[in-house]
């Protein structure tokens, strides 16, 4: 019997190819998923870094919608100033950004050691304000971390003052991150009123732009009685950055040089106290944030100014931070502002 080998060849490759091309389908899929995936996480780090730079600074801040009728908006505040912003650290999944402000007073140049932003990927964990003077770990599962930024903002001594979480992504070519809706303190331009309300509750997104990147918030001011949160007012919050170096940039940056080694042991302690019990408690106050932010800031000058020394100011600062929070463990505290500016 003649066997027509070309055909039964044919027929078992046609076979195989049936057999295997679903398999090979299925890979090219999550071979281009995960290349979609890595390209958006190299987008996103992209916009999180771009906004390290040398800015001038506009903080445009509104109540616009009272949500009580023995409630009336207060007048608009614009602030604004001179700030540079650095990148101290990124390991990729990580990214970490200081603000440094630049101001000039009768011919002298001061510098401010100013808020700090730490963007985490993907975290199993989020640090959230609870309620006056205490902050806390909140857990993120799994299933909701998928291609989440956190943003952990911290205050001018380093200590914690909201996180929240959200997803970069781009709106009508525009890109944005988003946060979901997040708890915070008293900024210092209503502290220092001592308002009626005592909270925030509010959603903030970053946006790059053409010259620089702007901080939005839409903040729903509250106030907390008998366990219940009560809105007061509505707030619009536009933080415009915009580039700009005609200032004395090499101020910050010298600053920085002569005390970011004394900054990170601050960060380590106020880390290791968070780290030991989950969060943080410490008392506050409406014109400096935290009771020891002052002094936090003062050693941090006199260490620029060569009035200290490095291993004087680590030790005083851990003290510092070591009774502020143990003392406070077991009660909350006052309600608080944000430090020199407000963000």
């Amino acid at each position: 019997m003649h066997i027509n080998w070309k055909t039964r060849i044919g027929a078992a490759l046609l076979a195989l190819a049936m057999a295997t091309s679903p398999a090979l389908a299925a890979t090219d899929q999550q071979q281009s998923a995960s290349a979609n995936e890595q390209a958006s996480f190299e987008q996103d780090r992209a916009d999180i870094l771009a906004m390290a730079g040398d800015y001038k600074v506009r903080f445009d801040m509104t109540e616009t919608t009272p949500w009580r009728d023995d409630y009336k908006p207060i007048d608009a505040k614009i602030a604004g100033g001179h700030e540079s912003v650095r990148v101290i650290k990124d390991t990729g999944r990580e990214i970490v950004l200081q603000h440094l402000l630049v101001a000039e007073y009768e011919g002298n140049i001061f510098v401010i050691k100013h808020w700090r932003q730490d963007w985490t990927y993907e975290p199993a964990k989020v640090l959230v304000y609870k309620e006056a003077g205490t902050w806390v770990n909140r857990d993120v599962p799994a299933a909701e971390r998928n291609g989440v930024w956190s943003q952990t903002v911290w205050q001018v001594d380093d200590s914690p003052r909201y996180g929240g979480l959200g997803k970069w992504e781009t709106v009508n070519g525009v890109r944005r991150w988003t946060s979901d809706m997040t708890a915070r303190p008293m900024a210092r331009r209503d502290a220092v009123r001592h308002p009626v309300y005592d909270h925030y509750q509010g959603i903030n997104r970053h946006q790059p732009t053409p010259d620089g990147w702007i901080h939005w918030q839409d903040n729903t001011k509250m106030k907390t009685a008998a366990g219940k949160a009560v809105p007061y007012v509505q707030e619009s919050v536009l933080n415009t950055y915009k580039k700009f170096d005609g200032y004395k940039v090499s101020a910050a940056d010298d600053y920085w040089a002569k005390t970011k080694g004394y900054w990170q042991q601050v960060r380590d302690a106020w880390d290791g106290v968070i780290a030991a019990s989950g969060g943080v408690t410490v008392e506050e106050e409406a014109e400096n944030g935290t009771v020891i932010s002052a002094r936090l800031l003062t050693i941090g000058t006199e260490l620029s100014e060569g009035k200290l020394t490095e291993a004087d100011a680590v030790k005083e600062a851990r003290a510092l931070i070591q009774g502020a929070t143990l003392a406070q463990s077991g009660h909350s505290a006052a309600s608080a502002g944000s430090g020199p500016a407000d963000y």
